[in-house]
């Protein structure tokens, strides 16, 4: 293994197809490695270029690898699939990750901290929040106006419904069902 120059990696849920090659370009380990077997194998490899194309458990294995002295590059899918030049699947995947990050002026992505993942999941929780909100807002003012109370846009909404809620008996829609 002490030839390998540049590893390309495509990863999946619980199997990693990995791509090897020398300087030359020459497919030197081609397999399919179980989630629990990847990291000991990479340990194997000497130091060297690892390619892996961006997805959602990307950044913790190119941490893993950067702790193992390899060089990693993450590369945005888009920029890969120009490359594969057979049916879509992890192994050919993987060459195509290789092929790609080959090319001298590829763009990657950097590796990111824990903490800016974090801080990342935290903007993205609340774009998430404030959308489900505005979503919520509305349904509630379409079932207000089905019911003929309208409330205008922008309307503290909350005390609307407070306040139309006032006359509903919960009894009597007790006594129907």
């Amino acid at each position: 293994m002490e030839d390998i120059t540049i590893v390309g990696i495509d990863l999946a849920t619980s199997v990693f197809q990995v791509h090897a090659t020398n300087a030359e370009g020459r497919t030197i380990v081609r397999k399919r490695l179980p989630r629990t077997r990847f990291l000991a194998f990479m340990f194997a490899v000497p130091p060297c270029v690892v390619a892996m194309e961006a997805c959602a458990t990307l950044h913790h294995w190119a941490r893993e690898l950067q702790a193992l002295g390899h060089d990693v590059r993450l590369i945005p899918p888009t920029y890969v699939k120009p490359f594969v030049q057979r049916q879509k699947n992890d192994a050919n995947d993987a060459e195509a990750i290789v092929e790609a990050a080959l090319r001298p002026s590829m763009r990657t992505v950097p590796v990111k901290s824990p903490e800016q993942q974090a801080l990342a999941m935290l903007f993205r929780t609340r774009e998430l929040v404030l959308v489900q909100k505005t979503q919520l807002v509305n349904a509630l003012r379409a079932h207000l106006a089905e019911q003929g109370v309208i409330v205008a846009g922008g309307a503290p909404i909350y005390h609307t419904v407070h306040q139309a809620s006032r006359g509903y008996d919960d009894s009597a829609s007790a006594d129907r069902a």
